[in-house]
């Protein structure tokens, strides 16, 4: 006897963007999850990355989907190409969620695709949409969007700054300098000291404007080596840590995460850090971690330990800033300041760190 559901088709539950990011285009994949939980990918296509662009895909993926079921958009957090489009169609009204690179790297490696290019990208971010139970995007806290903004301008600047004063020395150091050009360079080192100072009284203003930010900007402070930037630029980059869920996937966001080559028996290189994740964090987390390691008993007998252990100074100043930046997450998260007894504790229970 055959029953009667078993006529019934399959129905779509589940509806996909899979959208890969690039500076000027988007390498876009539909796919869907019928009610037999199948996934399926039907339709790919290029837009450019462009308000244009954006109302050409709306219209695309309004074509193409059932109007019954919701279509969620899903990208990756691909530094900042990604935002502009992520505002658009959640001011649209649409589900979007936006993934952590590492979160797709790693789920792509589980598909057999030999060949990764924009458009296997694409379709491996939608079926990791079909798959997985999302987190729905929000717009960042515009506290946090002025941080992340102010903070990287002021790294420019920096940068900048270290240029022209290479130039200057080298320029001095002719056996004729040219006058006029070694006076243009120290005009330039005083604008652009003068800006930077303009940016760090920004980033006071903005703190203290903003009350729950101040209280957290204090907490995140008490961690040795911590000040206003480095607290500014983590919670400017990680939007208040919105996206992470745990101290392992902040560490794989900044790069800071351990990878190791082995193949077999024969071959096994030195764990290393992925650097594939937000420069912007590991690049703050440099001299916090030198200034805790010289100036706080606690981080510099951790040190002192990794050191002895594997003889490699860089190492273990790295295992001290992926512990700075864990402490961020975890003091942020709870809301109450650096316990250094707590620390000691954990520090001398734990009879190694990961490297």
């Amino acid at each position: 006897m055959i029953k009667k559901n078993q006529f019934v088709m399959n129905s779509t539950i589940k509806q996909v963007v899979g959208i890969d990011v690039a500076q000027k285009e988007l390498v876009v994949s539909l796919g869907r999850m019928s009610s037999n939980w199948t996934p399926e990918i039907y339709a790919s296509k290029v837009f450019p990355n462009s308000e244009k662009g954006f109302l050409s895909l709306k219209e695309w993926v309004t074509k193409f989907t059932d109007s019954q079921v919701e279509v969620r958009y899903v990208m990756e957090a691909t530094g900042v190409y990604h935002q502009r489009l992520a505002f658009f169609f959640h001011q649209q009204g649409a589900l979007v969620s936006v993934i952590l690179p590492n979160k797709i790297s790693n789920y792509f490696r589980t598909l057999e695709v030999k060949t990764i290019t924009d458009k296997t990208a694409s379709e491996a971010i939608t079926r990791f949409g079909l798959e997985r139970k999302l987190d729905s995007w929000n717009c960042p806290d515009p506290s946090f969007k002025k941080l992340q903004q102010l903070t990287r301008e002021r790294d420019q600047i920096v940068q900048e700054r270290t240029l022209v004063k290479n130039q200057l020395h080298a320029e001095e150091a002719e056996a004729q300098p040219n006058k006029s050009s070694v006076s243009r360079a120290k005009k330039r080192l005083a604008l652009l000291d003068k800006q930077e100072k303009e940016i760090q009284e920004e980033i006071k203003v903005a703190v203290k404007q903003n009350e729950e930010l101040h209280k957290s900007v204090k907490l995140l402070c008490s961690i040795p080596g911590i000040g206003l930037l480095t607290a500014a630029t983590v919670l400017g980059e990680t939007n208040g840590f919105e996206l992470i869920r745990n101290k392992r996937q902040l560490t794989s966001y900044a790069g800071l995460d351990v990878v190791e080559k082995q193949s077999g028996t024969s071959v096994k290189g030195k764990p290393k850090i992925s650097k594939k994740g937000n420069r912007h964090l590991r690049k703050a987390m440099h001299l916090p971690a030198l200034t805790a390691i010289r100036h706080d008993e606690r981080f510099k007998a951790v040190f002192v330990r990794l050191v002895s252990k594997h003889g490699v100074k860089m190492k273990a100043a790295v295992a001290v800033q992926r512990k700075l930046l864990e402490l961020t997450y975890t003091i942020f998260k709870t809301q109450k300041r650096f316990d250094k007894n707590h620390f000691k504790q954990v520090t001398e229970t734990s009879s190694t760190v990961a490297v």
